[in-house]
């Protein structure tokens, strides 16, 4: 008699999911870690910012065009070279910390826009596609949970470095670390299997289309648009789903704390997203409320949430607007810092609900898994343009003040306009 394994088969959509979120987790998790120190653990914020206006500028471009590559180079490829381009990017900042090369740095932040769009179209293909329709919500999150768990690793590696540290930027060991592990992730990324061959947990697979060519996908490209228009009321809310971070980790934690207290804030935040995610992911699959509505109360929860956090930074931007480069940094030992580091944490909670719902509309509208490539290649194109502008005002220096309002309303606003289709064009299955 032949005994039935307990752990599920290495070609099931759970192993490989959890793999590509163990990828992210070396990969983007690490880069959100260094990123959340503010000026990517750079004592200036402006050469980081100028990186990242490159790099979410070509992000913006190439995802675009990455469902196409995605669906025609594979998962392995793509999310690999994605692993790539994040060691080149962390390998720049530490060649800048010494030499201030700045074209090198610009050069990876050009590269790693390439790069995180291939790796992000695959993630999001796998992510949505992968599941069955009734765990997409827990899917999701738990690919959200895995990630950000990278973030504070990173983060804790940071804060133990720089637990004694008299300077305001990371160390060089904190660099070496996260170079290191993005590459793990990059040669992990090379014993994934291809979509093709997973079985999802109710016995049926993904199905791709047969021998795609780029004239096909591109082609595919077009008609995802034009027949199904209303996809372009989601545009703002891609936008805004990442546009918040320069105002976050550079205007709110970087000038405000210590490099101790920015890490501790830093493990903190992505612990908050962990929080958010699973949230808001088990919530979207309660079984006993129909998809419909689960979607119209996730549209009106996100909104209100929106709306409460970010009047809490208000007011909390409101008692420190006088704070100058001149006054000392606050650091976790001071009185008056608990305040902050709730407000970070709602922030950090906020974002990952927010993400978390956007992809679980995306997967709720269709189960095409071409669709969902290109889907997800749109959704990374537009957040990293939203990325790009928001990192350049943050680079202008306009008052923290404004910049708050302006995210506050690019991201209230967002939903507002998503809402006509997600009451309108989410059914019932």
């Amino acid at each position: 008699m032949v005994r039935k394994s307990f752990l599920p088969k290495y070609g099931s959509a759970q192993v490989q999911m959890f793999m590509v979120a163990l990828i992210g987790l070396l990969g983007p998790g690490m880069f959100n870690a260094l990123n959340g120190l503010g000026g990517a653990g750079l004592v200036d914020p402006e050469p980081a910012n100028n990186a990242n206006v490159a790099l979410y500028s070509t992000f913006s471009v190439a995802g675009f065009l990455a469902g196409a590559a995605t669906n025609k180079l594979g998962v392995r490829i793509t999310l690999s070279v994605g692993g790539l381009g994040y060691a080149i990017y962390t390998s720049s900042l530490l060649c800048y910390k010494h030499t201030q090369n700045a074209g090198f740095l610009l050069f990876a932040g050009l590269q790693l826009g390439l790069a995180a769009g291939l790796f992000w179209s695959a993630q999001g293909l796998v992510t949505i596609s992968y599941p069955t329709a009734g765990s997409k919500g827990k899917s999701i999150s738990w690919f959200w949970v895995i990630l950000q768990s990278g973030s504070v690793i990173g983060s804790l590696i940071a804060l133990v470095q720089n637990l004694n540290s008299e300077s305001n930027e990371a160390g060089d060991a904190t660099f070496y670390a996260i170079i290191a592990l993005s590459l793990v992730g990059m040669i992990l990324a090379l014993l994934l299997k291809e979509a093709k061959h997973i079985v999802r947990s109710d016995g049926s697979r993904v199905v791709l289309p047969s021998s795609p060519t780029w004239k096909s996908e591109i082609r595919a490209l077009i008609d995802a648009i034009h027949n199904d228009y209303y996809i372009l009321l989601f545009f703002p809310m891609f936008a805004a789903s990442n546009f918040f971070y320069p105002y976050q980790f550079n205007t709110f934690n970087l000038a405000h704390f210590t490099i101790r207290t920015r890490s501790l804030n830093n493990v903190l935040y992505w612990t908050a997203e962990i929080l958010g995610a699973c949230s808001m992911g088990y919530a979207l699959d309660i079984p006993c409320i129909r998809r419909s509505v689960r979607a119209k109360l996730a549209t009106f929860i996100l909104l209100i949430m929106t709306c409460g956090v970010w009047a809490g930074g208000y007011l909390w931007q409101e008692r420190h607007k006088l704070q100058t480069e001149g006054i000392a940094k606050t650091d976790w030992a001071d009185a008056g810092y608990l305040p902050s580091m709730l407000l970070y944490m709602a922030y950090g909670f906020l974002a990952s609900a927010y993400q978390t719902c956007l992809y679980w509309f995306l997967g709720a509208l269709t189960d095409d898994s071409q669709k969902i490539a290109n889907l997800a290649g749109f959704y990374k194109g537009i957040q990293s343009a939203g990325q790009a502008v928001s990192f350049r005002v943050n680079t202008l220096g306009i008052s923290p003040m404004n910049e708050l309002l302006m995210n506050w309303g690019v991201i209230a606003g967002a939903v507002v306009i998503a809402a006509p289709v997600v009451m309108k064009n989410i059914k019932d299955k």
